[in-house]
């Protein structure tokens, strides 16, 4: 693969939000685990342990679980000003349903054990947590970027403490791992329009930062207004 190849694969990396029943190979599987084996991690301390659910029963319990954990993001999103929210808390039309990931076929939790933190001095200045936190977003990215390479869809779904309580007995987790990123993972059932970002000389600065590049809150916070707006389209109609 060259630097072209690289960089068209990381562009057509989506956060696919409603999937096909259509199965995954094995074969796919294992090599996008593969993928995530070979993350770097500080001290190389490998904190990762991967989870993979194919049940049709265990994955509809975990859809449930994070259905009945919505109710804090639901809480603090529609705290803040309609702008700020996400999409789906806006009350725009053609949202779908949180859990788009009932259908995909695999879902694959990344896991983390906290004790790996002592492979490295961080662990000794900084909250151990934000060390395996740190090493299971490379993991996870990693493991995006290879259902991306197998021509399949995925999404980054963060596991955030009430969700995290509520599938950890479902999992059979041990209370000292933690359960960091939900990763579904299926053919997507829509094709994903176009995704926005920054132009690389907004964010890039040359031997010092520049300071014309620097952004106000204001600034700042009319970025958020217009990328809630922009990033409508990433939500497919229902």
């Amino acid at each position: 693969m060259d630097i072209d190849q690289f960089l068209d694969l990381t562009k057509r990396r989506r956060s696919i939000r409603r999937f096909k029943t259509d199965p995954v190979p094995d074969e796919y599987v294992e090599k996008i685990l593969e993928a995530g084996r070979w993350a770097m991690s500080g001290a190389n301390g490998q904190p990762w342990e991967f989870i993979v659910v194919k049940d049709p029963e265990i994955r509809e319990k975990i859809a449930q679980a994070k259905d009945q954990s919505q109710e804090t993001s639901a809480a603090i999103e529609i705290s803040r000003v309609p702008e700020m929210r996400q999409p789906r808390y806006r009350g725009l039309p053609d949202i779908p349903p949180e859990q788009g990931f009932r259908d995909a076929p695999v879902l694959i939790f990344v896991c983390a054990d906290p004790r790996t933190a002592q492979a490295t001095v961080l662990a000794q200045l900084v909250d151990r947590r934000w060390v395996v936190d740190e090493n299971s977003t490379n993991a996870t990215y990693a493991l995006h970027l290879a259902a991306a390479a197998c021509g399949l869809g995925s999404q980054w779904v963060t596991v955030l403490e009430p969700f995290e309580e509520r599938i950890k007995p479902i999992l059979g987790v041990p209370p000292i791992i933690r359960v960091m990123n939900l990763i579904p993972i299926g053919y997507p059932a829509y094709v994903p329009k176009p995704t926005y970002r920054r132009d690389l000389k907004e964010i890039v600065h040359s031997e010092q930062y520049d300071m014309s590049k620097y952004r106000s809150h204001q600034d700042v916070q009319d970025f958020i207004f217009k990328l809630r707006e922009v990033s409508k389209q990433a939500y497919p109609l229902k």
